[in-house]
């Protein structure tokens, strides 16, 4: 049997999915044979492994720090958002149904216990080493009984656990006690300690309070990793910062011909896999920003409408806002619009929803001539192509099924047969998520781009996504191994936590025992 790890945060967002993936790309650097897990996600941002099944994105992008084909195993329970009161979840990469939160954590959470455990037991049947991400706190009391994904995986599998703060935040000496304070007794026997995330200044400044949190808590902290600036590496739960005028982290590098390229990206509700502009923002002198005002559209040389898991409800945002007047207008003039998955199904001509929003009959924005008729079943897939004379990767995940009555082919099989998606003029529709990652595809789309929006763009010949994302990778494993202490997490991992680690009150006496 495998040793392992839990990484817990303070809050969400403290950094969890990135301290795992630092870890696991740490670990793989030295030789062990580690995979990623997480019991329970909550996330509108997921991929499609080579076995069919849908998983969190997150754990997609850990899988490859270890360099690892990522599976349903290390992600086993997904939860996609479809409104604040419900979400569907999809079990083993399949979806299940939708479920509100009372009806969740009422009942079903606990019956998925066994399911969880089973999968994080194989993994450690096949590797040396499993890093586990919890979710959210494992503070949040109010949820400690049904709890699968913090205290209670830790607990079934005896993993010692790490909680993250994110120190930029402020208050992170409070969030690591009052954590651990809130936990009962049983639980805080597997607290083994701390990790400081996103400090910015002289660490020396911060040792005497690391002193007297030892102190209170008996727990060592493991580490104090610095603010790093442009990792660009996928977000878990969505943007959770004010998306007016945020600019997608990129490359601070000059453009390669004249002008720069601007992208606007339409931040609809819902929105999923907003990852996939992430390969445009890599390309030098590309400006990719997410907007919500139809006045931001101005100066855009292409707009992207991204996937949603309310495909009509994003529908009524663009109409109610004056974005999608926008988009029409942008249309006739003949300036590109691009709409992967969600996004390419309300530029067509109507939609047919009885699944997802259950709004029947709806008519799109009639950019693009095609129907879309919503399935219970989901299309799951990695399909390969090919588009502007370039080679395609991408995945697919959507309930919607294209039914194209003109245009020119987007995606094809390089024979001019249609795999998926059309154009019309200088707007494009595809449900392939990620197929902007792949190079040559890339560079002579946003060639098509300039040329149509009238600049002197001209993509860089030697951009290369997939080597740019290993080095964000390589750059999490060095934070890892120059920041923290790693010897001492290596016994974590390989001996659990320590033996007569203090209790600290109030504690949680009604927590499940």
């Amino acid at each position: 049997m495998s040793g392992g790890l839990l990484v817990a945060g303070t809050t969400s967002d403290a950094g969890k999915s990135v301290v795992t993936a630092g870890i696991c790309r740490w670990l793989v650097r030295r030789g062990v044979k580690v995979a990623p897990f997480k019991a329970q996600n909550m996330s509108l941002n997921s991929f499609v492994t080579r076995e069919g099944a849908e998983i969190g994105r997150a754990q997609a992008m850990q899988a490859q720090a270890a360099r690892v084909e990522p599976t349903a195993l290390m992600n086993p329970v997904l939860l996609k958002p479809g409104s604040d009161r419900s979400s569907q979840v999809v079990l083993m990469g399949r979806a299940v149904g939708e479920m509100s939160a009372r009806g969740y954590h009422g009942g079903r959470q606990e019956q998925l216990l066994s399911t969880v455990v089973d999968c994080l037991e194989q993994l450690r049947g096949t590797y040396d080493a499993v890093i586990c991400e919890g979710a959210g706190s494992p503070a949040e009391i109010n949820l400690r009984r049904t709890d699968i994904v913090n205290m209670g995986i830790a607990r079934a599998a005896r993993f010692p656990v790490v909680i993250v703060g994110d120190i930029d935040r402020g208050g992170v000496f409070a969030s690591f006690f009052g954590t651990t304070a809130l936990l009962a007794a049983e639980d805080q026997a597997l607290i083994a300690g701390y990790l400081v995330n996103k400090f910015r200044g002289d660490v020396s400044l911060l040792e005497p309070g690391l002193d007297m949190l030892r102190d209170l808590t008996g727990r060592p902290t493991y580490g104090v990793l610095p603010f790093a600036h442009g990792l660009g590496i996928d977000e878990e739960d969505g943007l959770r910062v004010s998306l007016r005028g945020t600019v997608r982290e990129s490359a601070v590098a000059p453009p390669h011909g004249e002008d720069v390229l601007r992208v606007a990206v339409c931040a609809v509700p819902l929105m999923s896999n907003f990852t996939d502009v992430d390969a445009l923002a890599a390309e030098p002198g590309v400006v990719v920003r997410f907007v919500d005002r139809a006045e931001e559209l101005t100066d855009a040389d292409l707009v992207v409408v991204p996937g949603t898991r309310g495909t009509v409800k994003a529908l009524a945002w663009l109409r109610e806002r004056g974005l999608a007047d926008a988009l029409l207008r942008r249309a006739a003039e003949g300036r590109p619009v691009l709409g992967i998955c969600g996004g390419y199904q309300l530029l067509g001509e109507h939609i047919e929803d009885e699944v997802e929003s259950r709004a029947g009959h709806v008519d799109a924005l009639g950019l693009l001539p095609v129907r879309i008729r919503f399935d219970r079943e989901k299309t799951l897939a990695r399909p390969v192509g090919e588009a502007l004379g370039a080679p395609v990767e991408g995945y697919e995940i959507h309930h919607g099924v294209a039914d194209v009555r003109g245009g020119e082919p987007f995606l094809t099989d390089g024979r001019g047969r249609r795999l998926d998606g059309c154009r019309s003029g200088a707007v494009w529709g595809t449900h392939w998520h990620g197929s902007l990652e792949s190079d040559a595809f890339r560079r002579r789309f946003l060639t098509e781009v300039a040329r149509a929006a009238g600049r002197r763009f001209v993509p860089a010949p030697d951009t290369c996504f997939a080597e740019l994302r290993e080095e964000q990778l390589d750059r999490l494993g060095d934070l890892i191994e120059e920041h923290a202490d790693t010897d001492a997490l290596w016994r974590l991992i390989e001996s659990g936590a320590p033996a007569g680690l203090p209790f600290i009150a109030p504690g949680a006496p009604g927590a499940r025992a």
